[in-house]
């Protein structure tokens, strides 16, 4: 199966959010490999998952490599490192990024105001990531309002996602793969519309410290297919 699925790494994928879409991309049968900004630590993070995926009788892993060799490696990239780390993230790898779908899922937070909408000045992070590896590379805002927990818990999830990009072609992959993590996506118009849904992931901030919940969205009066 997964020879016929595009392979895709996760950059900065150590964390909640990255392993947890690991977790739930090699179920499906992808190739999923798990990049950091050390082949160690990438490792690291592998072995964990694969621990807890054969607890859970799945007999699955996800491989370990730098960001770069990463990033070069695969079909799709995804990355999931803080907004403090997105820029020279983008700068290391930007070289092997040419003509590939980057699924940015980046919020731009300035701790320790997190609960506050403060985007930046060129509107989201998936802008800038556009402007930072130019327009021969896909990019695509996606999963911002998807609490980790969720994908860790590996649990029927409720939750829609909200996919922007300036190629529907690419947002139609990046559905693809929300669909594959067991979640329903949407088209949401060009990159510049990513502000909003980041923008979003604060208000989220706020709703789950106030309700002491990992609330997500969901999208109503959209006809089924």
């Amino acid at each position: 199966m997964s020879d016929l699925l595009p392979t895709v790494a996760i950059l900065g994928g150590t964390g909640d959010l990255g392993t947890g879409l690991a977790r739930r991309w090699t179920q499906a049968g992808y190739r999923v490999i798990i990049g950091s900004r050390t082949q160690e630590k990438a490792q690291e993070a592998a072995d964990a998952l694969q621990g807890l995926m054969q607890e859970r009788g799945v007999d699955t892993a996800a491989e370990a490599m730098d960001n770069h060799a990463a990033a070069s490696a695969a079909d799709i990239v995804a990355m999931t490192v803080p907004f403090a780390h997105h820029a020279s993230t983008l700068a290391s790898v930007k070289d092997v990024l040419e003509g590939k779908i980057l699924i940015d899922v980046t919020v731009p937070l300035v701790p320790p105001k997190v609960a506050r909408v403060q985007l930046p000045e060129q509107g989201s992070a998936g802008q800038i990531a556009q402007e930072i590896v130019g327009e021969n590379v896909h990019v695509v805002s996606a999963f911002q309002n998807v609490a980790a927990v969720h994908l860790q818990a590996g649990s029927e999830l409720t939750c829609d996602v909200i996919v922007c990009g300036n190629k529907k072609v690419a947002r139609e992959e990046v559905i693809k793969l929300v669909e594959a993590a067991g979640m329903k996506g949407y088209h949401g118009g060009s990159i510049a519309n990513a502000a909003a849904v980041e923008a979003l992931t604060s208000v989220l901030i706020f709703i789950n410290k106030q309700y002491k919940c990992h609330a997500g969205i969901a999208l109503t009066g959209i006809p089924e297919a």
